[in-house]
């Protein structure tokens, strides 16, 4: 099989194409015939050697935590119907989804219903659970007047969406004019550029003066603080990235004299959830499915150019979510 493999920590260049021996499940694995691989900016960060304990990986490597295809080899004790179905998983931090085939742990997949398109699949297994996550401690309700930052981005389309799903008042806020567009496009009552001056000011003109009650912030940094400073009192912040590269600086002050809450919907609170993250993946795949959430997938990019995907991610470049098809 061809795989992108990682022999050093380094840039997009240390991503390379080889031909590897075909894989075969162990016993409680199954293997898939990869149709779609998610690509996501924390898989830049690991092939940089960043990432933390939690996903520091052995060299050489396949990256990519999410796949969707057909199972074609189940392992000895995998349940045999799986074969021949079409799946998504999250692969978890082993990652091999850089490939034209990978394995799984059967308890990890999530067979597809009919017609399910496989980008689809893979940016709501893992984008859509983490958005499952956000919504699931935001509560976001037609009361709400809601800020998004980062409103371009796989999680940020999918918060427009089920916050105007709610009834609320979205303002989405993202980088450039396509961007802004494209939150627009999504479901945002109104898009913002935060790269220009003052963009704050704008908000506030277009809620005409209605406090932001909810700030779902994963830019951090400037953005994330100008997200915070728009709250009115009662007004609940929920952070889930970083993407300015530093998080949004708040202090116990800020809590007490702005009378709001501020929490992180990601880290130790998805990963220590009780009843654990398969729910959301569930949760997630059944909005696919039932048409009540649409990932939008930016860009697509062949196996061979897992070098130039992440060089577009790093960047900026893209929208929604980013994709590989081997």
């Amino acid at each position: 099989m061809r795989a992108i493999r990682q022999h050093a920590f380094g840039g997009p260049e240390e991503l390379r194409l080889e031909e590897l021996s075909d894989p075969h499940p162990a016993g409680d694995q199954v293997r898939i015939r990869v149709e779609s691989a998610g690509v996501h900016l924390l898989d830049t960060v690991i092939r940089q050697g960043g990432g933390g304990p939690r996903v520091a990986p052995r060299l050489p490597m396949t990256p990519g935590r999410e796949v969707a295809g057909t199972v074609d080899e189940v392992g000895a004790v995998a349940d045999a119907a799986l074969l021949g179905r079409r799946v998504v998983a999250d692969l978890g931090p082993a990652g091999g989804g850089y490939a034209e085939l990978a394995l799984a742990p059967a308890a990890a997949v999530h067979v597809l219903p009919d017609g399910v398109d496989a980008d689809c699949a893979v940016a709501m297994v893992g984008t859509g659970r983490t958005t499952m996550a956000i919504l699931e401690l935001a509560a976001p309700t037609a009361a709400d007047v809601v800020l998004v930052t980062a409103a371009a981005g796989g999680i940020g389309t999918l918060l427009v969406q089920a916050c105007r799903s709610a009834g609320a008042t979205v303002v989405g806020v993202a980088g450039g004019p396509g961007k802004v567009a494209l939150a627009r496009r999504t479901g945002a009552d109104h898009a913002i550029d935060y790269t220009r001056p003052g963009w704050p000011d704008e908000v506030r003109r277009a809620v005409a003066g209605r406090p932001v009650t909810l700030a779902l912030d994963g830019v951090g940094g400037r953005i994330g603080r100008s997200a915070l400073e728009l709250l009115g009192v009662t007004g609940r912040l929920v952070m889930f990235g970083s993407s300015s590269g530093s998080l949004t600086e708040l202090s116990t002050g800020d809590l007490f004299s702005r009378g709001i809450s501020a929490a992180s919907a990601i880290g130790a609170r998805i990963l220590q959830r009780p009843g654990g993250i398969r729910t959301l993946e569930r949760d997630a795949l059944e909005a696919l499915t039932q048409g009540r959430l649409a990932p939008v997938i930016g860009q697509r990019f062949a196996l061979t150019d897992a070098p130039a995907a992440h060089i577009a991610l790093q960047s900026r470049a893209t929208t929604g979510k980013t994709v590989l098809r081997p």
